[in-house]
């Protein structure tokens, strides 16, 4: 009998042995680069798959939806996110949990040190405390990226609400003239509210052949009420995948803040990306704030948009016109955009060329167009 327990005693230390050799084993596979990024950062984390995924979880959130308790595992736990890509640089995408007055402190950090934010939205209905959650995305080195990210994670949880004051009672109406004068597009007054719409038809945007308008909903806008010295703006920007970090980085320099990023659409092509904005203050302030970030609309195309597309001559165009009689389909199936090497869509999406066709032929309608090859 003794010999029995002996014998077990010996196998349950083996196994304990076993156990925690294969933790340190574990252990030492996280690469050191990834291991410096968990030092710098200060959080804990795991290394599976090929990725070092690092906890950011809002343990000092007591969440509870429509009244009822929910742990941090539910659905709260933050995180970022590395693996190597192709060219040995790395990858860094995530997704931080925070309240309402934490995010855009948060995502001005972010910007500062060269991090994207791709996404802003909400994932729960009726929870307490209200939280959004910021999906973002750096290119670079791994100890590089943890040091730019480092700054916005080290806000959360430590942002104090701004206080409020009450709307004014009284004061000079909004100069809505001005207000139109700044932005340079006249608005429409609804009530107290003046608002400006500005369409985005230099993108070109269709589906299934019909033209995707700023009555379609592809626009940008600014919605004014108040005072002239104490009012609101909100609004919606309308922006290419290549425009949403300049129009961020502008909003928060001129105190604007970014309520939502996500999609109206799935399918448009171009890819369009819509954020919508709150602010107040002043209203020249606002509207100024407005316009900056309206400026930085169209600064892309020639990387991202229909001027992208290499060296199309007016004979061209007319040819990549007359293909798309052939087919409403997005891709025409002309081959220009493959055939001239276009770098933004590689031949994939040839509406871009499409959209800029039709723009030289309407620009040269006293002109008999060249028949299709």
């Amino acid at each position: 009998m003794v010999g029995f327990i002996k014998k077990g005693m010996a196998i349950m230390f083996a196994s304990l042995c076993f156990l925690f050799s294969g933790i340190s084993v574990l252990a030492q596979e996280v690469p050191s680069d990834y291991q410096e990024v968990l030092k710098t950062l200060d959080r804990k984390g795991d290394f599976k798959a090929g990725v070092l995924k690092v906890n950011i979880p809002r343990n000092d959130l007591k969440m509870t939806i429509q009244g009822f308790p929910t742990p941090t595992p539910f659905g709260f736990g933050g995180w970022v996110a590395f693996t190597k890509a192709s060219d040995g640089s790395e990858v860094m995408m995530g997704d931080l949990v925070l309240l309402q007055e934490e995010v855009n402190p948060v995502m001005s950090a972010l910007l500062e040190h060269g991090i994207e934010i791709t996404a802003l939205h909400n994932h729960f209905f009726w929870d307490e405390p209200h939280v959004f959650f910021m999906h973002v995305h750096g290119m670079g080195k791994a100890a590089d990226l943890a040091q730019r990210v480092k700054p916005a994670l080290e806000l959360i949880g430590h942002v104090k609400p701004v206080a409020t004051a009450p709307a004014s009672s009284g004061g000079t109406p909004i100069d809505t003239a001005k207000i139109a004068k700044i932005v340079g597009h006249e608005g429409e007054q609804n009530g107290a509210v003046y608002k400006i719409t500005i369409g985005r038809d230099d993108l070109g945007v269709k589906e299934h052949g019909a033209v995707i308008n700023a009555r379609m909903g592809l626009n940008t806008w600014a919605a004014f009420v108040g005072t002239q010295v104490d009012a609101v703006v909100a609004g919606d920007v309308a922006m290419l995948e290549s425009e949403v970090t300049p129009v961020l980085k502008t909003l928060r320099k001129n105190g604007l803040d970014v309520v939502a990023i996500h999609h109206h659409m799935i399918e448009d092509r171009p890819v369009v990306i819509f954020l919508h904005y709150w602010g107040r203050g002043p209203a020249d302030k606002l509207a100024s704030g407005f316009k900056a970030a309206l400026d930085e609309l169209g600064q892309g195309a020639p990387a991202h948009g229909m001027a992208g597309h290499s060296g199309s001559s007016t004979e061209e165009a007319v040819d990549i016109a007359g293909a798309v009689e052939v087919t409403s389909e997005k891709d025409c199936g002309c081959g220009q955009c493959a055939a001239k090497g276009c770098e933004p869509c590689k031949g994939k999406n040839c509406h871009y060329c499409v959209a800029k066709a039709l723009a030289a032929a309407k620009s040269s309608s006293d002109k008999t167009p060249a028949q299709p090859n």
